[in-house]
């Protein structure tokens, strides 16, 4: 079936103008902080050092990747329309080019390397933890998690998904609860399978293995709320363990503590990683 040019131009308008609405949308909904956002095409809004560097790393390599598509598609067009059959009847016998082959082969390999630099230096933000102002132990468990403040009095308690509370699936009924702009590490474990502890706006994505203990760090620079999941397949409900951490000012997150002793005190005896080392 033909369409005519009028009836080709209207189709086009028309994909143009839902690209515009998803585009403006997109970013429109993604405003909303700590939270995954309906038809969301970037990437959360930051709210710690480590996902500052994320991010721009991100949009680095978009660049650099479209540049050198661009590139390589400047190159197959040139050869297409200068060396077909028709514009070219007598083709070169050239079989070989120094500086060519020099190039592409150098080329790529400063390419990569400029790449790794901020590659390396992102891992090593992410892996040196800097010296704590708060240590919590979070346990993956089928399927909620468990969080411990060692530092503050070691008391402990859980985090399920709680059903009448927004957003959908991510909101829990206890929250851990951090100070903002202190420097938080996450011990992370398992007790039956696999887990992971991840927190898009934080930069925080690491493994919960049983008998293991993994840490990561963030700092949160903004005060709100903010949601993860688990992001390693753990069993039928691994999409209903959700992570939510609420960032309070220094003064509320003493007054929380204080309620948390109380709330979720138990009798029994246990064994934390705290900031200073092992403590029994």
């Amino acid at each position: 079936m033909r369409m005519s040019m009028g009836q080709v131009g209207r189709h086009l308008l028309g994909l143009g103008v839902a690209g515009l609405t998803l585009a403006t949308g997109g970013a429109t909904f993604a405003a909303e902080l700590g939270q995954p956002a309906p038809w969301e095409w970037t990437l959360q809004q930051s709210a710690s050092p480590v996902m500052d560097n994320i991010v721009w790393f991100h949009n680095f390599l978009f660049v650099l990747i479209t540049l050198i598509t661009l590139f390589v598609l400047a190159l197959l067009v040139i050869v297409v329309m200068k060396f077909n059959a028709k514009a070219n009847p007598v083709p070169s016998r050239t079989t070989h080019n120094t500086l060519i082959e020099v190039a592409w082969t150098l080329v790529p390999v400063l390419i990569l390397v400029g790449i790794s630099v901020p590659s390396f230096r992102l891992l090593f933000l992410e892996l040196d933890v800097p010296k704590a102002d708060l240590t919590i132990k979070a346990t993956g468990k089928q399927w909620y998690w468990s969080y411990a403040y060692p530092d503050n009095g070691k008391f402990e308690f859980d985090s399920l998904m709680a059903q009448d509370k927004q957003p959908r699936l991510l909101g829990v009924d206890n929250e851990m609860v951090v100070p903002v702009n202190k420097v938080v590490r996450v011990q992370v474990t398992g007790a039956d399978v696999i887990h992971a502890f991840a927190l898009p706006a934080f930069g925080v994505k690491i493994d919960a293995i049983p008998g293991r203990l993994n840490e990561t760090w963030f700092k949160a620079t903004k005060t709100g709320m903010f949601y993860g999941q688990c992001s390693e397949l753990c069993g039928k409900d691994h999409a209903f363990m959700p992570i939510a951490i609420r960032v309070v000012e220094d003064k509320d997150f003493a007054s929380w503590v204080e309620t948390a002793k109380k709330k979720y005190a138990s009798g029994g005896t246990s064994t934390f990683a705290s900031a200073a080392g092992p403590t029994q």
